[in-house]
């Protein structure tokens, strides 16, 4: 858990999200992430009073996990957070799903869309709110870019 400059609060693989093969459904790994990105999201003011008050959100855009171990029923795991990058409309950035014992599940890498719900359209972050992005992204930059980010999906052949 030492690579994620944020930790979410502790959940835990619920009965209803194992499945046949008797271990964490596929889809409940996003379930876990979504949750741990809305956690980080609410320290720069997103979250369900900022979509309710200003009619503002974020979309995803796109979003790639990789599956690295096996999670079974009553697991404890977080959820790390890193923000890579941002500009006035968009964010990049990568996550950690970590089991309690300190084992790394899964990573995810994301991309969000500001949007302006009476749109609904994409829209600039208000002034107070780009300022929040910038700190956070400050701070998540001196952690350095995990090596996982940008890879592509893929066989990889071998030559000869």
């Amino acid at each position: 858990m030492k690579d994620s400059p944020f930790l979410a609060s502790p959940m835990e693989v619920k009965p209803e999200w194992i499945d046949y093969n008797g271990h964490l459904n596929m889809a409940y790994y996003n379930v876990l992430f979504d949750t741990g990105v809305d956690q980080a999201f609410e320290l720069i003011g997103f979250g369900a009073d900022y979509a309710a008050q200003r009619r503002l959100t974020f979309y995803t855009a796109e979003f790639h996990v990789r599956y690295l171990r096996e999670l079974h029923l009553g697991d404890k795991v977080r959820v790390g957070f890193q923000l890579l990058d941002s500009d006035d409309k968009r964010l990049h950035y990568c996550q950690w799903l970590y089991h309690e014992d300190g084992w790394l599940a899964a990573t995810a890498e994301g991309l969000a869309l500001h949007i302006d719900m009476t749109g609904p359209r994409v829209a600039p972050f208000p002034a107070d709110i780009a300022e929040k992005v910038l700190v956070m992204r400050a701070e998540h930059d001196a952690v350095g870019r995990p090596d996982f980010v940008g890879k592509p999906i893929g066989i990889r052949h071998k030559s000869g």
